[in-house]
């Protein structure tokens, strides 16, 4: 496809590398000239410099002819113009744009054809907001990805001795849990993919991916790993607007605290929120999470939107006794050393923004995509149509599918029931299915697969 990226920040340049990576042929606007050209060094794309909003500078661009225009620069007014121009003078087919501040995206009326024609809103904090509850709700677990509009989750576990399924074959998974439906995915050993079949021993520290149904989560997490208590306490450092999100999310369920610098925001969350203490202060002074008893905390959540005060205020209370810290960070080369340390989860937004638009860029019927490992690998849900003529994967068995390499299929979702994907289990059309990828190379080979032809032969 021909995509136009607009903003070279850290959401448009992750973008644009995962996408120049499979042939797409991609275009970045960016008004800063020095990012730009960062980004020409390193990937195989065009730039151009210019506001995004300027309709010279889209002409400039290719829209003409362009397949998509994904707006992600830092202003919403521009992402909202550039698909208002997108739409009226070059017909762009597809439009989508982030929009972050909820003085528009509470209007979703704004967002048709006759007014503002974006296809598609994304918002990074609402994406961060619902990963983060996920993993609140899910004690132990790195990561939840929800599939088949959440029948299905994909569930990382690092696996801890303890765990009856520790130093087991996947096998006995089978015989100890007769009654539930699961599949585990891929295994990752010393930061290597495995390929797991029944033989295959889980063993301590290992990364696991399974697949299960949503009521059966704490089931198979506890074949890998002890089960934590659950969270009850939470602190949350930063009531900006993931900090708000989180908040309302999780103050019905949990006791939630909201340490805030500046006033005038305190005032506002204080009267927004219903059951949380807004609490006016640093979140990097010991002695305040020490008056909060920081100590008996469960979770504290580093929600600011600088990286270094996130990091030591996650590290000071993790010193000074909280249970899990879950720190969000923009830049990539801190997320890999930090999380070797005191930090239990560091979240990276744009990842966690990217797996949102993914789904809409995928070929074939893909309608779920999640990135993991730094967008190494991939779990896609495809939904299969036609017929055995029309499609290479309806009324074919899972032996028989012509799977790339470091592709597995994990379960199949038809109608309302989980399906653990077996060699002899047939494919039937509307079936949602979920497939892992382990090489990004091969998501082509993955989607042409899912794409339905005049005739098949």
């Amino acid at each position: 496809m021909k995509i136009i990226i607009i903003g070279a920040g850290q959401v448009g340049a992750t973008l644009a590398e995962n996408l120049a990576s499979e042939d797409n042929d991609i275009t970045v606007i960016d008004t800063d000239l020095t990012r730009l050209r960062e980004l020409q060094d390193r990937l195989d794309i065009q730039t151009v410099e210019g506001s995004g909003s300027h309709p010279a500078v889209l002409s400039q661009a290719g829209c003409n002819d362009a397949d998509m225009l994904i707006a992600v620069s830092n202003q919403d007014e521009t992402n909202m113009i550039a698909c208002q121009i997108a739409h009226t003078l070059f017909k762009t087919p597809t439009k989508i744009g982030r929009v972050r501040s909820s003085a528009y995206a509470n209007y979703p009326e704004l967002f048709v054809d006759s007014a503002i024609p974006m296809d598609v809103r994304i918002s990074p904090e609402k994406e961060v907001t619902k990963h983060l509850s996920r993993l609140i709700r899910y004690p132990g677990a790195l990561q939840v990805m929800e599939f088949a509009e959440g029948k299905v989750q994909l569930v990382v576990v690092k696996a801890e001795k303890g765990g009856p399924l520790i130093d087991q074959p996947i096998s006995f998974l089978k015989e100890h849990m007769p009654s539930i439906q699961t599949r585990i995915a891929a295994i990752y050993r010393d930061g290597k993919s495995i390929s797991p079949d029944g033989n295959t021993q889980i063993r301590a520290n290992d990364e696991v991916f399974f697949l299960t149904a949503q009521r059966d989560v704490l089931d198979v997490m506890s074949e890998m790993r002890p089960l934590d208590v659950p969270y009850r306490r939470i602190i949350i450092a930063g009531g900006g607007n993931i900090g708000e999100r989180l908040a309302q999310s999780l103050e019905k369920e949990y006791r939630v605290k909201i340490i805030e610098r500046d006033p005038e925001r305190c005032r506002y969350l204080s009267e927004t929120l219903d059951n949380t203490i807004v609490l006016n202060g640093d979140a990097s002074k010991q002695e305040l999470l020490l008056e909060e008893n920081i100590e008996s905390t469960d979770v504290f959540c580093a929600l600011t939107n600088n990286d270094e005060a996130n990091i030591m205020s996650s590290m000071l209370a993790k010193v000074l006794g909280v249970r899990t810290v879950m720190t969000i960070i923009n830049n990539p080369a801190y997320v890999d050393i930090v999380q070797e340390g005191m930090i239990d989860i560091a979240i990276s937004p744009q990842q966690t923004t990217i797996s949102s638009l993914l789904s809409y860029i995928r070929r074939g019927d893909v309608v779920n995509v999640h990135s993991m490992r730094k967008g190494a690998a991939e779990a896609l849900e495809a939904v299969a149509h036609g017929d055995y003529r029309s499609s290479k994967v309806v009324g074919r068995s899972i032996a028989n599918l012509n799977l790339p390499e470091g592709a597995t299929i994990g379960a199949i979702v038809r109608e309302d029931d989980m399906l653990v994907a077996t060699s002899e289990l047939v494919i039937q059309a509307e079936d949602h299915v979920i497939i892992f990828v382990t090489n990004k190379k091969q998501i082509p080979a993955v989607e042409q697969l899912f794409q339905v032809g005049l005739t098949f032969f």
